[in-house]
């Protein structure tokens, strides 16, 4: 009679660490955009905001270098899209997550459409966020 190896994972411990992981980065995300609005409130509470047109090319922060510089000097609106980009990134992290618990289950299949997955939202990211 042949063992089979112990999965060093159950499905309930997998699902526990996802939903957490999830609930984790939404949490995080939250905090980073609501203490980035009340740093800029603080900074820009005076000032009044022109929305009759829209010029794209006024975007100081469209790119992860240019969120990451603005953070560093805690810039507002830069905290509020690495908040944003915190939030758009915790998805990611899951299927992430899921790629490896499915590679130590063994589920090559499941791998596949996960690195699919991961493969094409990182494409599609690609172009909006590097810059």
């Amino acid at each position: 009679m042949k063992k089979e190896a112990k999965s060093v994972f159950v499905d309930k411990d997998i699902q526990f660490i996802l939903g957490t992981l999830l609930r984790v980065g939404v949490v995080t995300a939250m905090t980073v955009v609501f203490v980035g609005g009340l740093i800029y409130l603080l900074v820009a509470s005076n000032k009044i905001a022109d929305y009759h047109v829209f010029k794209p090319e006024l975007a100081e922060y469209s790119s992860i270098s240019a969120i990451l510089s603005g953070v560093l000097s805690f810039n507002g609106k830069a905290i509020i899209q690495f908040g944003t980009l915190l939030l758009i990134f915790t998805p990611i992290t899951r299927v992430v997550f899921s790629v490896f618990s499915f590679l130590i289950e063994r589920d090559y299949m499941y791998v596949t459409i996960g690195l699919f997955v991961l493969a094409v939202i990182l494409f599609s990211l690609s172009n909006k966020l590097v810059g």
